[in-house]
């Protein structure tokens, strides 16, 4: 684990030493985010009437909200990733079944090519037997 740090932040004008493992680029940010929620609510002249410890309630629950929020769209992200991860595995094992299909489809043609091959040849003996009993031997042979 790292060790604890000490980080000077400004928030609201003042001036704050925040002690933390975070990183102080980490913590500058949080103060940031923190800075413009009080310039957002300090542009709203009701919320600039209003008590100091209903401001910081009401930028409490300004924040929870914004985390809630957040909190939220991430499980929505990760329900998404994994109904996406789930549609990923099931194409997977289709192509995988595709490509098992395709083989045994390229098994199949070569199969019967050599067997279309083979009939054709038989049916050329054949047809040569059946001319040569019809028709007498070939007189080619006696020109010779």
């Amino acid at each position: 684990m790292s060790a604890k740090k000490d980080t000077e932040v400004l928030i609201g004008g003042r001036k704050y030493t925040i002690s933390g493992y975070e990183e102080e680029d980490y913590l500058q940010r949080v103060a940031t985010y923190i800075n413009n929620k009080l310039r957002e609510y300090n542009d709203i002249e009701s919320f600039r009437k209003l008590q100091a410890d209903m401001k910081a309630t009401l930028i409490e629950l300004n924040i929870a909200d914004d985390y809630f929020k957040a909190k939220e769209q991430i499980e929505k992200l990760e329900n998404d990733v994994e109904s996406k991860d789930k549609d990923i595995f099931k194409f997977k094992h289709d192509l995988i079944n595709a490509q098992v299909e395709n083989e045994e489809l390229k098994s199949q043609i070569e199969k019967l090519e050599k067997e279309k091959k083979e009939l054709t040849l038989a049916k050329t003996k054949l047809e040569a037997s059946l001319e040569e009993s019809l028709l007498g031997p070939s007189t080619s042979n006696y020109n010779s």
